[in-house]
């Protein structure tokens, strides 16, 4: 089912992630953070953990072909939960209510969402891109707030939760929005 570890894997960088960190990685190019964002799944996968990924239409498409050409079978993976793939927009659509996001209905549905990743035992992580895609759309308060569940929901489950932004969706009259995301995670690349 999984590659072996070795060239292409994701061992280096990602293959130890402490549970509760909380990465983000501010980019200037697509491919850099999907490199980034493989490394990571490939990591979970190479390790044996559940791997929950909620990613833009077009990146989950990228990932799962790269995830594929590294030798993983995605069906099976899918079938047993060890990977989950969702679609940020679809996603944000469950528990959003109006430009707020409904803390409780999130709240069970991303328990839901671990549970079925963690299996039977698993340790998990997770990669998400619905604080960027709320940014872009101008619902800066609204992704801060999603940030602040998730990050207490990484510490209380005790998982790894990787973020990414497009350095485009910050203002460079306004560099305190960057660096207000940037507080709220425990690394940042």
């Amino acid at each position: 089912m999984a590659k072996q570890t070795g060239q292409g894997s994701g061992a280096g960088l990602w293959g130890e992630i402490a549970p509760g960190e909380h990465i983000v990685h501010i980019y200037d190019e697509d491919s850099a953070v999907l490199d980034s964002v493989e490394s990571f799944v490939v990591g979970g996968l190479e390790a044996g953990e559940g791997v929950l990924v909620i990613a833009t239409a077009s990146r989950l498409y990228a990932l799962e072909c790269r995830i594929e050409a590294n030798g993983f079978d995605l069906a099976a993976l899918r079938t047993t939960d060890q990977y989950i793939g969702l679609e940020a927009h679809d996603t944000l659509a469950t528990f959003m209510r109006g430009r707020w996001p409904d803390e409780e209905k999130l709240k069970r549905s991303v328990a839901d969402l671990l549970a079925r990743a963690r299996g039977a035992g698993r340790r998990i992580r997770a990669f998400g891109e619905m604080v960027a895609v709320l940014w872009e759309n101008g619902n800066a308060a609204a992704a801060i707030r999603l940030e602040l569940v998730w990050k207490k929901l990484s510490q209380e489950q005790r998982f790894p939760l990787f973020c990414a932004y497009p350095r485009r969706s910050f203002s460079p009259n306004e560099p305190a929005s960057l660096q207000e995301v940037c507080a709220l995670h425990t690394q940042v690349i």
